[in-house]
């Protein structure tokens, strides 16, 4: 392949505690189907509050990686979680850019690539790209994982102006902006309305067929020869599982717990059938301590981080899956949801429904859900979802939905935007 294109990450392999590290990982994987050769420009990983090491092992031993000098200010700058907002514009690895830049160039020189790709968030990384495509000239496509400019984020009035800066430069000089949702599409369309609109595009999140091909051949191959002494489903305890951050808004729990306790105490629900999994919830002991106040912990675990083959691996295991999106988060939608699709297991939504994420289920077949916040409407949902787990008939997403939502047609779009740009 001559065709080649400069990925600029900040989420890769070995950061942990990020969905958008899959984006790029999987982007660096699959575009050479597609005719290009990927290479990334990422950072030194002590710039990572949490690493994975496991993960290293997925990134292809033919891709060209380069990790520049890179500092957390609040780790490396601060005093006691303190630190100088100065030393922290755009973010907290703004020291990222003075390593990347000269880097940058020195790849663009030696493998001459046709394309710059960079991704958001941090907001460092558009700020890397924005310099070299100035200094190079060459087409740039800036991907936005969330939308820059927020009405809750940034809350700092200076950081903002600086994130407001680097957003309008950004749509200003790329060639392509490409967004995960349609949601955040149409909010860039109207708040840029002198900007042709077919520069805007959606890309979705995706799941890895590859390794959940992995997954279900090991399954497989180390699975029990069936039994006549085989526990019958009537008496098997059903799991429920949340994988990933929970929030006090948007992603509470509280109302959730609140419903089961009302199952609970009505008798409809029991320690003996029901198993709800909180995997990584973020804030272990304030979620721990949600879960005591309303008297389920015979029932809920609240469980920590593992690494992401085995989040995967849990989620296949599971009966049925659940999804946390309220209204502070409308206009996103967690990557997980298409991994949950993958699984095709059930998936019950807590969400808002006019939220993306609730279009994105019901768009998928998906009808059954409940607003995050109202206990009462849970626990109807719940009664209706339990059921169809134990018998089997609960909704599970179709072959259409699960191909659409494959990682390898999502690096194919790309792909396409890539050869466009070139051209």
């Amino acid at each position: 392949m001559n065709k080649r294109a400069l990925l600029i990450a900040f989420h890769f392999p070995p950061q942990a505690g990020s969905s958008g590290i899959q984006r790029t990982l999987s982007f660096s994987k699959l575009l050479g189907r597609h005719g290009w050769e990927p290479m990334v420009l990422s950072a030194h990983p002590r710039a990572y509050g949490v690493q994975n090491p496991s993960q290293l092992a997925a990134i292809s031993p033919d891709l060209v990686v380069r990790r520049p000098f890179a500092l957390d200010t609040k780790r490396h700058l601060g005093f006691k979680g303190r630190y100088v907002e100065a030393l922290a514009m755009p973010d907290r690895y703004v020291s990222w850019w003075f390593g990347a830049t000269p880097t940058g160039l020195s790849m663009i020189r030696r493998y001459k690539p046709q394309v710059l790709w960079s991704t958001f968030p941090v907001a460092t990384a558009h700020l890397i790209a924005l310099g070299l495509h100035r200094l190079t000239g060459l087409p740039w496509i800036a991907d936005f994982r969330d939308p820059m400019l927020q009405p809750s984020h940034p809350t700092s009035k200076r950081l903002r102006a600086i994130y407001g800066w680097i957003e309008r430069q950004t749509i200003t000089r790329c060639r392509f902006a490409v967004f995960t949702t349609h949601s955040a599409l149409r909010s860039y369309r109207e708040r840029f309305p002198e900007i042709d609109p077919a520069k805007f595009l959606v890309i979705e999140n995706g799941y890895d067929e590859e390794e959940f091909g992995r997954l279900i051949e090991a399954a497989t191959a180390n699975a029990p020869a069936p039994s006549a002494a085989s526990v019958s489903s009537a008496g098997k305890r059903t799991t429920l599982l949340h994988s990933g951050v929970l929030y006090d808004a948007g992603r509470n729990p509280e109302s959730f717990l609140a419903a089961l306790a009302a199952l609970k105490s009505a008798g409809k629900i029991d320690a003996a059938s029901l198993r709800v999994v909180l995997r990584a919830p973020g804030n272990i002991p304030a979620t721990q301590a949600k879960v005591d106040r309303h008297k389920v912990g015979d029932i809920v675990e609240v469980l920590p981080p593992v690494p992401y083959r085995d989040a995967l691996g849990e989620m296949l295991a599971a009966d049925g899956l659940l999804l946390f999106q309220g209204t502070p988060f409308n206009s996103q939608i967690p990557a997980k949801v298409y991994e949950y699709f993958r699984t095709r297991k059930p998936i019950l939504g807590l969400v808002d429904p006019q939220g993306e994420t609730a279009q994105v289920l019901r768009n998928a077949g998906f009808t059954l859900s409940a607003q995050v916040d109202n206990p009462a409407e849970i626990g109807a949902a719940l009664e209706r979802f339990l059921p169809g787990l134990r018998d089997g008939s609960a909704y599970v997403a179709s072959d259409e939905v699960i191909a659409g939502a494959s990682r390898t047609h999502k690096a194919a779009q790309l792909a396409r935007l890539f050869d466009e740009a070139a051209r």
